[in-house]
């Protein structure tokens, strides 16, 4: 895989759409900024790794582990925010609505309602959408750090075409699941809540509007992923056939 178009973004280089003609990569500049970007993204969700392979033999089980990674795992996942900024700068060409709502997807899990409803952060549905994030996010960071380079090694290459397959529904699950724990308590402490009547003739429930994410959060990514899923496998035939075709990544994991 070519430098172009890699760095950090979750719009490229994954299962997508055919370009009619390749894209011009980043500067030299901007090339040395996405591959130190891309290290310290990597070493962040391995010390993530670590911490949680640490913390499961310290305590010989995998409850509660969250505690053991909160911060580093806060501090790394805000941190994509700059991938927003990287398309808007055009420093990567890849969508910046798309990336954003993908960035905000799992910032608003992290901080809304991990750490927000404190009762969840013990829930093994935690564990489950951690221990999948950390390990896409360093395929996936390792894969724009060796692309921008001009040197991808096979198995980080295959890793990041072949492991989603595990990884998105565990993810997809850990997220649905804790998002769901998390509602009796939204309900209760009436978490984010506005009620009426106020100044500003404005309500808001939070418990409602959790339970709208978790409705439209399956079949959007469901079917993106079956529709990027087959666009993969049309790519390796295109290939065969000596087209060159420039794939686009909408799938988190």
């Amino acid at each position: 895989m070519a430098a172009s178009g890699s760095g950090g973004s979750r719009a490229d280089n994954g299962y997508g759409s055919q370009q009619p003609r390749r894209r011009k990569g980043p500067g030299a500049l901007a090339t040395a900024y996405l591959v130190i970007y891309n290290v310290v993204m990597t070493a962040g969700w391995l010390v993530i790794a670590v911490g949680l392979v640490r913390a499961y033999l310290a305590k010989g089980s995998y409850h509660s582990l969250y505690y053991s990674i909160e911060k580093p795992l806060k501090f790394f996942q805000t941190g994509a925010l700059l991938e927003i900024l990287h398309c808007a700068f055009g420093i990567v060409p890849s969508s910046v609505v798309l990336t954003a709502f993908q960035v905000m997807s799992r910032v608003f899990l992290t901080w809304a309602v991990t750490h927000s409803v404190k009762e969840v952060q013990s829930e093994d549905s935690v564990l489950l959408f951690v221990v999948a994030w950390t390990i896409t996010e360093i395929i996936r960071y390792s894969f724009y750090t060796f692309s921008l380079l001009n040197h991808l090694p096979y198995l980080i290459k295959w890793a990041r075409y072949t492991l989603f397959i595990v990884l998105y529904p565990m993810g997809v699950s850990g997220e649905l699941l804790t998002i769901y724990a998390a509602l009796p308590f939204v309900r209760q402490s009436g978490l984010y809540s506005i009620s009426l009547p106020n100044k500003y003739n404005f309500s808001f429930d939070y418990y409602t509007f959790l339970i709208l994410v978790m409705i439209s959060y399956i079949p959007s990514k469901y079917e993106f992923k079956v529709f990027f899923l087959i666009l993969k496998v049309v790519k390796g035939k295109a290939n065969n056939c000596g087209i060159n075709m420039h794939i686009i990544n909408f799938a988190k994991y």
